[in-house]
C-alpha cells in the first residue's frame, strides 16, 4: 500500500508541474500585451517599453517561467529598482491592485473554500440520503418523488435557483438576510447565515445528478450474486445493504465527489457573482474584466493544483476501498 500511495504522489508533483507551465505558457502567448494594459489609455511607446522591462516581459517565455518558479520557492521582487519583494510562495504580483497575487487569494480562498465545504456536506447528504431511499423504494412515491427532484434540480440553472432564493426567503418572507459574506472569526453567526442560501443553491444543483448515480448504483449492485447469496444465507437486509452494497456502490461517487469538490474549490464563479461573495470565482471574473493576466494565471494554477491533488487523494482513497485498484 505504501509503494502504491508513493506512486500516486510522484505523479501528482509531474503532472502540477506540467500543468504549472502549460497554464503559465498559454496565457503568456496570449497577444494581449500587459506591458501596454499597466499603462493607461495614453501611453508613448517608449513607456510601454520600459513597463515590459519593469514588469520582466523583455525575456523570453522559458526565462519568465523560471523566475515564476523561484518567486513560488524563494519569493520575487517586481519592478524595477528595490520595486514590490512578494514573499514566497510568490505567485504575481498585480500592478493593477498594487497588491502580491498571493495576498488576494489568501484573502478571497477562504470564502470559495467555506461555500464549497458547506456545500459538499449538504449535497453529498441530500444526494445520498434521497439516491438510496429512491432505490430501496423503487416504484414507489419516494422513488418518484426523489427522481422528480433530481430532474428540476438538474434542468434549473444556478443563478436562477440562487436568485429564487433571495426572492423567497430573503424579499417575500424575510427569513434570512441578505447574504454578506462575514468571516467566520469575527462573527460565526453571521458567517453562518450568509452562507445558507449560497450553500442550499450549490446543494440543489449538484445533488440532483447524486440522487440519480446513487439510486443506479444501488439498484445495479443488488442484482449481483453475492447480494442473492447473502439473503439466501440469512443475512439482514440491512447490515447487507449497509456492509456491503453501499460500499460498492459509493465506489464511482467518491471519484466524482472528490473533483467536484476540487473545482468548487477553484472558486463558484456564479454563486459567488450571485451573491456577492468576495471569494476566487469573483477575483477571477474581475481579473478577467480588468485584464489582469497575473491573477489569472495565479487563480487557473490554483484551480488545477486542487483538482490535481484530489485526483491522487480520490486514487489513495480507491485503493483502501478496493484492493485490486493497488496493482495498477
Amino acid at each position: 500500500m505504501l509503494s502504491f500511495v508513493c506512486r500516486r504522489l510522484f505523479f501528482a508533483v509531474i503532472l502540477l508541474f506540467v500543468v504549472s507551465a502549460f497554464t503559465y505558457v498559454i496565457f503568456a502567448a496570449l497577444p494581449s500585451d500587459p506591458a501596454a494594459l499597466t499603462c493607461g489609455k495614453n501611453c508613448r511607446p517608449e513607456v510601454i517599453a520600459q513597463n515590459r522591462v519593469r514588469l520582466g516581459y523583455d525575456k523570453s517565455i522559458p526565462e519568465q517561467y523560471g523566475n515564476f518558479l523561484k518567486g513560488i520557492v524563494s519569493g520575487r521582487t517586481y519592478g524595477a529598482g528595490e520595486g514590490v519583494h512578494c514573499p514566497a510562495p510568490s505567485l504575481g504580483y498585480s500592478f493593477r491592485k498594487h497588491q502580491c497575487v498571493t495576498d488576494l487569494i489568501t484573502r478571497t480562498l477562504p470564502v470559495t473554500a467555506s461555500v464549497a465545504l458547506g456545500a459538499f456536506v449538504l449535497w453529498m447528504l441530500i444526494g445520498i440520503g434521497l439516491g438510496t431511499m429512491a432505490a430501496l423504494k423503487r416504484g414507489r412515491w419516494p422513488d418518484r418523488l426523489a427522481t422528480g427532484f433530481s430532474v428540476i434540480g438538474i434542468s434549473l440553472p444556478t443563478f436562477f435557483i440562487g436568485l429564487l432564493g433571495i426572492m423567497v426567503f430573503v424579499i417575500w418572507t424575510g427569513l434570512l438576510p441578505f447574504p454578506r459574506y462575514e468571516g467566520i472569526t469575527a462573527d460565526p453567526a453571521k458567517w453562518f447565515m450568509s452562507l445558507i442560501l449560497p450553500w442550499f443553491t450549490l446543494a440543489v444543483v449538484s445533488a440532483s445528478s447524486y440522487i440519480r448515480l446513487t439510486r443506479n448504483g444501488i439498484l445495479e449492485v443488488m442484482n449481483e450474486e453475492f447480494v442473492r447469496l447473502g439473503l439466501a444465507k440469512g443475512l439482514k437486509r440491512r447490515t447487507l445493504i449497509v456492509k456491503y452494497v453501499m460500499r460498492a456502490a459509493l465506489l464511482p461517487i467518491v471519484t466524482i465527489a472528490g473533483l467536484d469538490f476540487a473545482a468548487l474549490l477553484g472558486g463558484a464563479v456564479i454563486t459567488e457573482s450571485v451573491f456577492s461573495l468576495p471569494g476566487m470565482g469573483k477575483l477571477s471574473i474581475m481579473a478577467v474584466n480588468d485584464s489582469d493576466l497575473s491573477i489569472l494565471v495565479a487563480t487557473t494554477l490554483v484551480a488545477a493544483t486542487f483538482i490535481v491533488i484530489a485526483n491522487a487523494l480520490v486514487d489513495i482513497l480507491y485503493g483502501f476501498l478496493d484492493p485490486r485498484v493497488r496493482t495498477y
